[in-house]
């Protein structure tokens, strides 16, 4: 399986793979569940190997861990997952 953060680089800059609607599927320890959000919402941060930043609908921003990306889509079809 190839790590979450090639992928997540490889729809930044793979420009014919990276054609389509992506979401993430990340868990969150609060709702205890895996939330879907758009891969427009989130910023990768040159030199962070362990996070990424999710903007919410309100201007919110909070710091997600690679680790609790469970699930990646295109155009709806999953392409990645990561079991428990």
């Amino acid at each position: 399986m190839i790590p979450i953060q090639d992928l997540l680089n490889r729809i930044i800059w793979d420009k014919e793979f990276g054609r389509g609607d992506f979401e993430i599927g990340y868990y969150d320890r609060v709702e205890e569940r895996i939330i879907r959000v758009s891969f427009r919402m989130i910023e990768l941060v040159p030199g962070d190997h362990f996070s990424f930043l999710l903007y919410g609908p309100e201007g919110e921003t909070c710091s997600i861990p690679f680790h609790r990306v469970r699930q990646v889509y295109k155009d709806g079809q999953l392409i990645w997952h990561r079991g428990d």
